[in-house]
């Protein structure tokens, strides 16, 4: 009974994950549902679902005295350099920024935030979770980490902002990737998410089920992406560029490495 009663899984809502999920929602093995991925962790933390495409982060953090979760084998969404997803947009160069307002949809974005900022830009600023609405954000704070769909359709450039006064101002902002800083200053990829959940929870079947999918969604990702911007043509061109060059899918020796 334990193996027949279908396996819950929790995805990702964002683009970067509908290539692992490809064709799993008609199957009757799987259960399947969305959210942001720190909702994803908190879902498997209660046992609410069997296997999350949860953060990294959230590995380490699974209730206390559980035994460690499993990870299902050679599947991740990780960034070899630029992610185009997972950045700070700021208005002063990064050795000056002083605060950040960090989009807590995702935790291990905001630990790579607090890596980068101690080890690479050498800066403590204060982190605020704010957003995510990037208006806000920088009203508030120097940069805003922004993740997942919002970012990948959002360059650098100029936003109108609201002081508390209600005075209203244009800010600069750039925007600094963080696949790409963390690949240029490691050498390694990024690892944000995988499948992982309660040990035993997946037969041999499964487990070659998931990874069939992934197979098959990467090899349909302009069809992914026309489908997921289909209210936004103007964005399926970069959704597709977007599943094919920044996003990769295995997780090997250099993943588990980063």
């Amino acid at each position: 009974d334990r193996v027949m009663r279908p396996v819950r899984l929790g995805a990702v809502e964002y683009l970067n994950a509908r290539p692992l999920v490809y064709g799993l929602g008609s199957s009757p093995r799987f259960s399947l549902r969305f959210d942001v991925p720190s909702r994803c962790a908190e879902l498997l933390h209660a046992s609410q679902i069997d296997i999350g495409l949860i953060p990294s982060i959230e590995y380490a953090r699974r209730p206390r005295g559980d035994a460690p979760y499993a990870i299902v084998p050679d599947l991740a969404i990780a960034s070899r350099g630029p992610v185009a997803s997972v950045a700070i947009y700021t208005t002063r160069p990064m050795s000056d920024v002083r605060s950040i307002a960090l989009d807590t949809s995702s935790r291990t974005s905001i630990a790579l935030v607090r890596v980068l900022c101690a080890r690479v830009f050498k800066i403590q600023p204060a982190l605020e979770s704010r957003g995510p609405d990037l208006a806000r954000m920088l009203a508030k704070s120097d940069a805003a980490l922004i993740i997942g769909d919002n970012a990948l359709v959002l360059p650098g450039g100029n936003i109108l902002v609201q002081t508390d006064g209600g005075v209203e101002r244009y800010l600069t902002f750039d925007k600094v990737d963080l696949g790409e800083i963390w690949t240029r200053t490691t050498g390694l990829p990024f690892v944000y998410a995988f499948w992982a959940g309660r040990a035993g929870r997946l037969v041999t079947a499964d487990v070659e089920a998931l990874q069939e999918a992934r197979r098959q969604g990467v090899a349909h990702a302009e069809e992914i992406a026309a489908e997921y911007f289909a209210a936004s043509p103007e964005y399926r061109k970069l959704g597709e560029r977007y599943l094919r060059d920044n996003i990769k899918y295995t997780m090997g020796l250099e993943e588990r490495a980063g």
